[in-house]
């Protein structure tokens, strides 16, 4: 395998790393689609700084992203502060218009220049390598990876500084503004630091895998704990698996690398939907099977306390009664006596059934409760 197999992964590896920062923020602030919004939005930005550069690698390209970014934010907030549109319309309307805008720009006045929409979109990781960063002479490798490299060291370094008042202002903003933090500037500069990470990203991955890798992983590692450190462990984790992943379904499939990584986060997020410890289908499922078998032992044995020492409790104490005074059917009245008697709440006397005294004490805590 060649040098730039490796250096692909590695600079999808530190891409991952980078949005699944700032997007473990968006996913609890419920923002999520704001990174849709700032991804598309950032192109008016990129092209004006463009236009001041002349330049495709000039750092003021992200610089005019992350101020396209935050005017994004800004215009969405005053839209919806307005009160006339809700907050995903206003998203919708903000990014569209300036994506819209970045477009027309690069048609009318940088059509002779490599700046694809395509790319914008889709990005192409497989000509990563061949873009250097030559410096003094000696090639430093790719210039993708420096980028987000350094992008990616700025949302470590903000969330480490600022972890304490990110983690109030994501969860309770008006104890944070209480406590004299400025959750509204703290807020702009999450934002800001999602514009940097988009601008960075675009050309090599696209907008589309930039979304993907800020909203699946941190999406999928909220199913597997709610602890803010983990999550954002995990977010990271989880991204880097999909990118690596990814890429060899690429290789193997011939197909677009970016598209399956953007799969490989999907998948990700199905399977641990479906088996997450704690939030997952099964685990859910279990959970409901255990509290219906728990619910129907209870109303056996509250059955067998109010009758028991009654003139009917012949009668209603027997198994095959069950059947008809609590509607159940055979096979689930049987495996409810059978549970029962195992956990030792009840006694077989013949075709009778009798309370124990821990089965008359979940009785009586049961008819306390209800």
């Amino acid at each position: 395998m060649s040098a730039f197999h490796w250096e692909i992964q590695l600079v999808s590896m530190v891409v991952a790393t980078a949005c699944a920062l700032p997007g473990t923020f968006l996913v609890l602030r419920k923002m999520a689609m704001m990174s849709d919004a700032i991804s598309h939005a950032i192109l008016p930005g990129i092209v004006i700084g463009f236009f001041l550069t002349e330049n495709l690698s000039s750092p003021l390209l992200i610089l005019g992203g992350a101020v396209a970014g935050l005017l994004t934010v800004a215009l969405v907030e005053w839209i919806r502060k307005t009160d006339r549109v809700r907050e995903d319309a206003a998203i919708g309307l903000v990014f569209s218009t300036l994506f819209a805008l970045g477009v027309l720009m690069i048609a009318q006045f940088a059509n002779d220049v490599h700046l694809d929409i395509d790319a914008v979109l889709l990005g192409e990781l497989a000509f990563v390598p061949f873009d250097r960063l030559m410096l003094f002479g000696r090639d430093l490798g790719p210039q993708a990876l420096y980028a987000t490299g350094i992008v990616g060291l700025l949302c470590a370094g903000f969330i480490l500084l600022f972890y304490k008042e990110l983690k109030l202002a994501t969860f309770d903003s008006a104890l944070c503004a209480t406590l004299g933090f400025l959750p509204g500037v703290l807020h702009y500069s999450l934002m800001g630091l999602v514009s940097m990470t988009a601008v960075a990203a675009f050309d090599a991955v696209g907008s589309i895998l930039v979304i993907a890798l800020m909203v699946g992983p941190p999406a999928s590692a909220y199913l597997m704990t709610h602890q803010l450190s983990k999550m954002i462990l995990y977010s990271i984790i989880l991204a880097i698996l999909a990118a690596i992943s990814g890429y060899w379904a690429a290789y193997l499939l011939d197909a677009s690398i970016a598209g399956c990584m953007a799969t490989m986060v999907g998948v990700e997020f199905a399977v641990l939907f479906c088996v997450a410890p704690h939030q997952g289908l099964l685990v859910a499922w279990k959970r409901r099977r255990h509290q219906r078998w728990a619910f129907a032992i209870k109303m056996l044995v509250i059955h067998l306390l109010q009758h028991e020492d009654t003139p009917e409790s012949e009668q209603e104490c027997r198994v095959d009664h069950l059947q008809d005074h609590l509607a159940w059917e055979q096979p689930f009245a049987e495996g409810v006596v059978a549970r029962a008697l195992s956990r030792k709440l009840i006694r077989s006397v013949g075709e009778y059934l009798e309370l124990t005294p821990s089965g008359r004490n979940l009785a009586h805590q049961a008819m306390v409760h209800v």
